[in-house]
């Protein structure tokens, strides 16, 4: 009987250990930001070749529970001015929950561009050692669609990965160094790439300078690799986003810090 009464307790100790081990090792620590930071941006569109504001973001990351699970909520949310509406209307909300291990729960995007809106969500879980996905998306049309998938390997959103790249530790990378990284949305999953070009002076428009990381978000594209958006990170521990260029459908589009608070670390980054 003890024999049976300690077989069960192994055989459910490693059912345990199986049903941890995706999360783990989608499992990332922590370095660069606390519940609290919020961060501001103005935003431009290039329009007839002349950078012109037109209106603003804002990435807010705060302490949640989800399902249960105490979390990182990170909320972005863009909006194009009243004068900028009436040439193009720009209203995008992305919303992650990870856990506080960076492993990524819960995606949405609802995005308004122009007079075309849609929904994607992703739905994570970790069952039995592997990556469960469930998406769902709602099209221009109002037509959901919704699909579940299952991978060996760890996935992300644009907001997670965002999250846990700024973690990263840059030291001994060499210029054209790539992170591959595979990116889910409500309907797809593609092998996008994280490309590092080096250091430069950012100057953001809180009216302060930066020494920052280069680095560029790439997706395949007809065979090739697009860059999708260009951005720059303070080069210290916090890895600030002080800029993106942002290489749209309707053209060019460029965010500059603003103003940030909470931030985790002392900004060393900063040029006098």
């Amino acid at each position: 009987m003890k024999n049976k009464l300690l077989a069960l307790l192994l055989a459910t100790a490693g059912l345990l250990a199986i049903h941890g081990s995706a999360q783990a090792q989608c499992s990332f620590r922590n370095t660069a930001f606390n519940a609290g930071e919020n961060l501001a941006y103005n935003l431009y569109f290039n329009w007839k070749f002349v950078w012109v504001k037109v209106g603003f973001a804002n990435m807010i990351t705060s302490d949640h529970s989800y399902q249960g699970k105490p979390s990182y909520r990170c909320a972005l949310t863009t909006h194009t001015s009243r004068k900028a509406d009436k040439f193009f209307m720009m209203r995008d909300t992305l919303l992650s929950y990870v856990g506080h291990d960076l492993a990524p729960l819960y995606y949405r995007k609802g995005a308004r561009e122009g007079k075309r809106y849609y929904i994607d969500e992703v739905f994570y879980s970790y069952p039995q050692g592997k990556t469960h996905i469930r998406q769902h998306r709602m099209n221009a049309h109002g037509e959901h669609f919704r699909q579940e998938n299952t991978y060996s390997d760890c996935v992300y959103d644009m907001l997670s990965i965002f999250m846990r790249s700024r973690s990263f530790n840059p030291e001994g990378w060499k210029k054209g160094h790539v992170v591959k990284i595979p990116i889910v949305d409500g309907d797809s999953r593609i092998n996008a790439q994280l490309r590092y070009s080096g250091t430069t002076v950012v100057k953001a428009d809180d009216g302060h300078r930066y020494r920052c990381l280069q680095l560029s978000y790439m997706e395949p594209d007809k065979g090739k690799m697009k860059e999708i958006v260009r951005f720059y990170v303070t080069d210290d521990d916090n890895h600030i986003p002080v800029r993106l260029d942002m290489f749209l459908r309707f053209g060019s589009a460029k965010a500059f810090l603003s103003s940030m608070k909470g931030t985790r670390s002392q900004i060393k980054a900063m040029v006098k």
